[in-house]
């Protein structure tokens, strides 16, 4: 039976990854934090602050690689008939000639890229505060699509 400190320390785990809103990196730094002062001495809080830093690096993970599909598919689509002279030797350069039609493929990869990423960032929230209540009742809770990278 956890303690009602072991409880609260491991719910603050999680909810310290909101932190990620006011401070660059909070989600890792704060949760790192806290799990690191107690998980020698609670399993439960070693479980959950393994579940928050994997939760977190699975989304910056999958982030990565959206923002890797999703410019390119944009830059390439947008910059498709510019020649590689014109970006080199003029300071003006004008995007003439565009054509929807033949970039259709390439925008909507970059659009579809782009509305999964902004999906990830509202699901994540949900889960954390959804987790912060299963931690708070006393219950492990396991994040879903998380890579185990602590185990």
């Amino acid at each position: 039976m956890e303690t009602t400190t072991e409880k609260n320390i491991a719910t603050f785990t999680h909810l310290s990854t909101l932190t990620q809103y006011f401070i660059p990196f909070g989600n890792y730094i704060f949760p790192i934090i806290l799990w690191t002062t107690k998980k020698e001495e609670s399993e439960f809080v070693d479980h959950h602050g393994k579940q928050v830093l994997n939760f977190q690096l699975s989304l910056l993970i999958y982030s990565l690689v959206l923002i890797m599909i999703a410019i390119p598919s944009f830059l390439i689509s947008a910059f498709k008939n510019v020649s590689f002279e014109s970006l080199i030797h003029h300071n003006d350069i004008t995007l003439s000639n565009f054509n929807l039609e033949d970039n259709i493929a390439l925008l909507t990869v970059g659009l579809i890229c782009v509305l999964i990423f902004g999906l990830l960032k509202v699901a994540e929230f949900f889960l954390i505060i959804y987790a912060s209540i299963k931690t708070s009742n006393g219950e492990k809770y396991k994040y879903p699509i998380t890579i185990p990278f602590l185990k």
